[in-house]
């Protein structure tokens, strides 16, 4: 993921300069390449290499196939093309959880790396076949070799900073020489940018008001969204006490709503206007997280998960085809595949920045938690050993083995209500992420006329 949105850019800005297709196709054959090497992995060290490896292919894949739909469709059936992209694109992201899991327990880990293989292949044929190769006539057919650089690490370098630190803390060189230089560097960027003949990024397309919006939305509703989903599969697994399978399992209805609804609501925000469902939809899905204060560590399915998963569902396939419609209705044509690279950097970076910064705020409240719930009474060496790792792991009960009955109870009992209090809190969070991102899009997005002038948000 880090390797992937440092690089989305430079993928959508080399699809607009040298082929949509022909970049969709590269990233194809290289992520297929790079998931063989996951497959055949022989050490730790190598998995974790090959995996930065199959970011970069994915950076070319993944704005390359939004763009290619946008460049072959127009007005409402843009919108509707897009939302059975972002249907299936939202099938495959929950169903991969549950297939996954499928896979580790019924085979090996290996397997979720080669099942990749026939499915790129398949791809690729349809691809050659079928898609139309469409590019910018107007790009100039060179490589901003800054602009990757600093882009690159501009983006990469906070989020590594912030994924790290609640390992090592803020003083730790790890993290503060990362983010220092991340941000340096993303600063630099945007002045490079602003003033390159040939920029990888037209800094002017953040005056188009509904694309700048569209992603200040995208930046806030999908911290909400992939960070409030993270934590609630862990919780479910480490906590609740469902499997990889179940866990997986348990968020299906959200692909089966995204499959019935996003393409009514793509169509929808392509022709009578995006607004409305923009305004509504992550409302309606920071409601659904807050739904999930009510579960507990038994965590009833029915009851309790199934309830608030339902209106996430619905809140989410009012929001994803809409926003992403909007991004590339608001830009040329020719510019798509940087628009596209743009929205999915912001929705990527959101959901790391979320799923970092979460991460960081639950682990501390956990520690609070499990310490106040454990109360004054010392504990042994052994259930003090138990009580730190469990801090190194929140949303986990700690394995309580060697200790005494009564004292392992204690540990458990007050590691679950810790687990729970930080849960809840991340999802609090999450929510209103959620809600904060509709908000934005009720006061900021503009519905179009009724009579389009074509070139009313041209750029020059």
């Amino acid at each position: 993921m880090l390797t992937m949105v440092s690089l989305l850019l430079v993928g959508g800005s080399l699809g607009d300069q040298f082929g949509r297709r022909r970049m969709f196709v590269a990233g194809l054959l290289a992520f297929g390449a790079t998931s063989a090497l996951c497959a055949i992995s022989p050490s730790d060290e190598f998995l974790v290499g090959a995996r930065a490896l199959q970011g970069i292919a994915g950076a070319l894949l993944v704005p390359g196939s939004l763009a290619i739909v946008a460049a072959t469709f127009e007005g409402p059936a843009r919108g509707k093309a897009v939302g059975t992209w972002t249907a299936w694109t939202g099938i495959a992201t929950v169903l991969g959880p549950a297939g996954g899991g499928a896979l580790i327990t019924l085979i090996s880990w290996r397997a979720i790396f080669w099942v990749n293989l026939p499915l790129i292949a398949v791809t690729v044929v349809l691809t050659l076949r079928a898609v139309q190769e469409s590019s910018d006539p107007d790009a100039f057919h060179g490589i901003d070799w800054l602009g990757i650089l600093l882009s690159a690490a501009g983006l990469g370098g906070p989020v590594f900073a912030l994924i790290e630190q609640p390992t090592h803390g803020w003083s730790d060189a790890l993290v503060w020489v990362p983010l220092l230089a991340g941000v340096t560097s993303f600063a630099l960027f945007l002045l490079w940018e602003s003033r390159a003949r040939h920029p990888m990024l037209d800094l002017a397309l953040f005056r188009i008001r509904n694309f700048s919006v569209a992603n200040l939305t995208t930046l806030a509703a999908y911290a909400g969204l992939i960070g409030g989903l993270f934590f609630v599969g862990l919780y479910l697994q480490q906590v609740a006490g469902y499997s990889p399978l179940e866990a997986g399992l348990a968020t299906t209805p959200i692909s089966i709503t995204l499959f019935l609804l996003s393409p009514r609501f793509g169509r929808l925000a392509s022709g009578a206007g995006p607004r409305l469902p923009m305004t509504a939809g992550p409302i309606v899905g920071g409601l659904g997280l807050l739904l999930m204060l009510r579960v507990g560590t038994d965590a009833d399915y029915p009851t309790e998960v199934l309830p608030a998963i339902l209106i996430f569902g619905l809140g989410l396939a009012a929001t994803v085809a809409p926003l992403t419609a909007t991004v590339l209705d608001s830009v040329a044509e020719r510019r798509v595949g940087i628009a596209s690279g743009v929205n999915n950097g912001v929705s990527r970076v959101a959901g790391l920045l979320a799923i970092a910064v979460l991460g960081a705020v639950i682990s501390a409240h956990f520690g609070a938690s499990l310490d106040a719930d454990l109360g004054p009474a010392p504990l042994s060496p052994a259930a003090a050993h138990s009580v730190s790792d469990a801090k190194a792991q929140p949303l986990a009960i700690p394995k309580t083995g060697p200790l005494a009955p009564a004292e392992a109870s204690r540990v458990r009992t007050a590691s679950a209500s810790a687990s729970t209090s930080a849960f809840h809190l991340g999802v609090l969070i999450a929510g209103l992420l959620m809600i904060a991102g509709g908000i934005a899009s009720g006061f900021g997005i503009q519905d179009p006329r009724r009579k389009v002038d074509s070139t009313s948000e041209e750029l020059a």
